[in-house]
C-alpha cells in the first residue's frame, strides 16, 4: 500500500507544476500565524509534515528560524523545493518517508501538518501518527485537516474528514486543544476547500 502512495505522489510531483494543484499557497498565512504564536522563538525546532514543495519553509527561513525539517513522501516534491530554495536548501533537514514508518531521531518544538493527516484513512495508520506524535512532540502540534464541510477526496485519493471536536479526540491523550478554527482556502482554481485548523500542546 506504502509503495503504491508513494508512486502516486512521485507522479504528481513529476506532472505538475505548483499551480496546477490544489495546495498551493503562495502565503501560508494561517500556518505561520500558529507558529508564530507559540512564542517559542527563532531556534526551535520545527517540522513540517507532507510539506512537499510547500513555501512554508520559505517564509520561516526569512524570518530567521533556525531549526527546519520538512518531512515528504516524494523525493521530487523535497527536489523541487530545495531547487526554489536554491543556497537555503542547505539551512534546512530534509527527509523522505513516509510519515507512518517515520523514526524521527529527536523531539520537535513544533509539528507543522496541514497536508498529510486526513490522508491517513484505517485506524492503524492514525494510531500510528498519533503514536509518533505522542512520542516526538515536546511542545506544540499544529493540524490543517479537512473538515467535515470540505472536500472528501483530494488528488483522487480518499481522505478523513475532521471536525475540531473530532480532532481533538483524536489527540487527548496527550495534548490540550489551545484553538481551532475553521477557514476556507481558495485552491490557485478558485475553488474553495474547507479547513479544520487547530493548535494543540503537550501535557506536561
Amino acid at each position: 500500500m506504502e509503495i503504491k502512495i508513494k508512486n502516486h505522489w512521485e507522479t504528481v510531483y513529476e506532472t505538475k507544476q505548483p499551480e496546477e494543484v490544489s495546495w498551493t499557497q503562495e502565503n501560508p498565512k494561517t500556518s505561520l500565524d500558529f507558529i508564530r504564536k507559540t512564542n517559542l522563538g527563532k531556534s526551535a525546532k520545527i517540522i513540517d509534515i507532507g510539506g512537499g514543495d510547500s513555501k512554508l519553509v520559505d517564509f520561516l527561513l526569512e524570518e530567521g528560524y533556525k531549526d527546519i525539517t520538512v518531512l515528504d513522501i516524494s523525493a521530487k516534491a523535497l527536489e523541487r523545493a530545495k531547487k526554489r530554495l536554491g543556497k537555503n536548501a542547505e539551512k534546512v533537514n530534509w527527509i523522505v518517508s513516509d510519515i507512518t514508518e517515520f523514526k524521527p531521531e529527536i523531539s520537535y518544538d513544533i509539528w507543522h501538518d496541514r497536508a498529510t493527516f486526513h490522508f491517513l484513512t484505517t485506524a492503524q495508520q492514525i494510531k500510528k501518527y498519533v503514536d509518533i506524535t505522542e512520542k516526538w512532540v515536546s511542545n506544540f502540534l499544529i493540524l490543517g485537516t479537512f473538515s467535515e464541510n470540505g472536500p472528501k477526496k483530494c488528488s483522487g485519493l480518499d481522505i478523513k474528514q475532521y471536525s475540531e471536536m473530532e480532532l481533538e479526540s483524536q489527540f487527548s491523550n496527550r495534548f490540550k486543544k489551545l484553538k481551532c478554527i475553521t477557514e476556507d482556502y481558495v485552491t490557485p482554481f478558485e475553488t474553495k476547500q474547507n479547513f479544520t485548523f487547530c493548535v494543540f500542546e503537550k501535557s506536561k
